[in-house]
Order: C-alpha cells, then structure tokens, then sequence
C-alpha cells in the first residue's frame, strides 16, 4: 500500500518567507518548508496497481502553465479549537480548472469522487491545543499577506510516509503543463511504487 495526494510544489522563493512566519505560536506543530506544498487531492491509501490506474490517468491531464498567487492567512476548524494553520490562495480560474482535470483523472482511474470542496491553501500549522489569543495576533499581524506569483508549469503524485516527527513527502511522479504530456517518473522509489 502506498499513500497518495497530488499537489503543487512550492519553489524555495515561495517556502522561504512562508517559513519565517513559522514561529512564535502555542502548541504549533509547524510543517516544514521542504514540505509545504498545494494539495490538489489528497488520495489516501491505495494497492500498487490502483497508483499505476492513477498515474496513467493522470499522464492524460492536459493544461497549460498559469501562476497562482498565495495571500491571507487563516485556519481551518472552530474559533475555539483550530486545528489548521493555512495561507490562502488567490481565486484562480486556472487553478480551478486544473484541480477539476485531476478530480477528473481521479474518478477515472477508479477511485470515489471528492465529497469536499476544494479550498486550495497551503497549510503552515497543525494544532493539538488552541493556541490561545496568540493565534488572533498572528492572523491578524498576517492578514495582509502577499507572495510574489507562483508559475505552475507541473503538478505532482506525491507518496507520505507518515513517521514520529510528521510526515514525510516524496515527488514519485510529474506531470507537465507545457503541451508535453509524458509524465516523468522521478524516483527509483516512484517506479517501484508506482508500476
């Protein structure tokens, strides 16, 4: 079994000021850069022949580089117990239209379809506790937020390991946005995954 999600890789322009922010608050089990990333759909855990169904299907995606914009910053759960620190992303229509390509690819390589709806963020935080009114000062220290546009020319089949300090992520396949549609398997792992 290997666990799944496609996402968009953050450039190191982009996981560098979002890493600076990552101090500072209460029982923050901050992510780390290298793992910051935009989930366009999370997979969950599947046999080695529903990923090969997957990345097949995903190899079929087409659509053209677009950049996205990140800003703001939120969470996700009540005002009194948050449990997902996030940075948002600015409407996208092409962002939109490429999650709805992978939601596509999804169904057809044979999995359910997605029962919520899509909020693209990248997450900063995960909380067990509340981290008290230190979270309002943040949010609202943060609120105007705004990283230079990022340009999207692929989108990533990403494997996590899930260990004692969080999970672990690793790119297994890439799928380009450039009108050059063969997906390049990127590890050694991938291809022992994924075939």
């Amino acid at each position: 079994m290997i666990r799944l999600f496609v996402g968009i890789a953050l450039t190191e322009d982009q996981r560098q000021p979002l890493a600076s922010l990552c101090v500072g608050l209460p029982h923050a089990r901050w992510v780390t850069p290298d793992s910051m990333h935009l989930t366009l759909r999370f997979i969950g855990e599947v046999d080695q022949g529903v990923a090969q169904d997957l990345h097949d299907s995903l190899a079929q995606v087409q659509a053209r580089p677009f950049e996205v914009t990140l800003a703001g910053v939120g969470t996700f759960g009540s005002s009194r117990h948050p449990h997902t620190l996030w940075v948002g992303v600015d409407r996208s229509a092409e962002l939109a239209h490429l999650h709805d390509k992978v939601e596509s690819a999804v169904v057809r390589a044979g999995l359910p379809p997605e029962a919520r709806k899509f909020s693209p963020h990248t997450t900063l935080a995960r909380f067990r506790e509340s981290p008290g009114p230190r979270l309002g000062e943040f949010l609202a220290g943060n609120a105007l937020l705004r990283l230079p546009p990022l340009t999207v020319s692929h989108f990533t089949l990403f494997s996590s390991h899930l260990g004692h300090s969080g999970a672990v992520y690793s790119a297994e396949a890439e799928y380009p946005l450039d009108g050059n549609f063969d997906a390049a398997l990127v590890s050694t792992g991938a291809r022992a995954a994924i075939r």
